[in-house]
């Protein structure tokens, strides 16, 4: 069927983890397996099953004591030695997992790890090499754009990291279940650009006119202007948003079309195979 993984990321506090936690449960309660990987190397604690850490590679708090090193410093660190150190022990790991294998892997939230430097970018080129299907979850608070100024800026953020990684990209507005502004944050899940425009003009001076009008016609171009809402006290929107990067990631689809092919006979298997060839 395939190798699977999803690649959590957002800046710090954008519930990343939570994501992690409830997506897991959910996974286990419909019956299907996936595995959470720890990524974040000044993480102390999990609400989930860790299944690889990379903390047993390197952890914050021996580079802080061992280099004298502060928070921010010590944490790039400890990245770029992940990054000098895939094979030896991420693809020693990854040889344990095979075909049919679905991994999370919950990130650090300095959103500069994916905007500017190469880590994830090579983590990801690594991870596609060993034939994985890779999707980043870009998760954003939903707090955080209850007006225009702020979605841009979130959306600005997102666009940085899928522009970075080249990747299918899932964007998930977090919190929604502790949301106060549900209706103002809805209006901005399918927004138009144009209707963008016009509201981050009217909420900005005349001599940011032409910014707004790039800015918009930046988005549009992209298309980076759609949210799936997260409510994590209700199973259907953890199912949509599972929904939502499974068909982005294409998961399953080889299995259903294999079902259908068996159970439609022969006729069936040989007009499969002929769309096959077709794609």
């Amino acid at each position: 069927m395939g190798k699977y993984a999803q690649l959590v990321i957002g800046p710090a506090g954008s519930g990343k983890s939570t994501f992690c936690k409830h997506l897991h449960l959910h996974c286990e309660a419909i019956g299907r397996t996936v595995h959470c990987v720890n990524l974040d190397p000044a993480a102390e604690e999990f609400d989930y099953p860790v299944s690889l850490d990379v903390r047993d590679l390197i952890s914050l708090e021996d580079v802080m004591e061992e280099l004298e090193l502060g928070p921010n410093g010590g944490l790039l660190y400890c990245m770029e030695y992940l990054e000098d150190n895939l094979d030896d022990w991420l693809g020693e790991e990854l040889e344990n997992y095979g075909e049919d294998d679905y991994l999370i892997f919950d990130c650090p939230g300095q959103i500069e790890l994916y905007n500017h430097l190469s880590v994830f970018k090579t983590f990801v080129d690594f991870l596609k090499q060993d034939g994985w299907s890779v999707c980043v979850v870009y998760c954003l608070d939903a707090h955080f754009i209850t007006d225009v100024a702020k979605f841009i800026a979130g959306a600005m953020q997102a666009l940085s990291a899928m522009v970075k990684l080249e990747l299918p990209h899932v964007n998930v507005l977090t919190k929604m279940d502790i949301c106060e502004s549900k209706a103002e944050v809805e209006g901005f899940l399918f927004p138009e650009p144009r209707m963008l425009l016009d509201r981050l003009s009217t909420s900005t001076g005349p001599r940011f006119a032409a910014l707004n009008i790039a800015i918009g016609q930046m988005l549009e171009e992209f298309s980076l202007v759609s949210f799936v809402p997260l409510d994590i006290t209700d199973e259907e929107s953890v199912e949509e948003v599972l929904h939502n990067i499974d068909t982005a990631i294409q998961y399953g689809e080889d299995a259903e079309v294999k079902v259908r092919d068996m159970e439609g006979g022969p006729g069936a298997m040989e007009a499969g195979d002929d769309d096959v060839g077709e794609d």
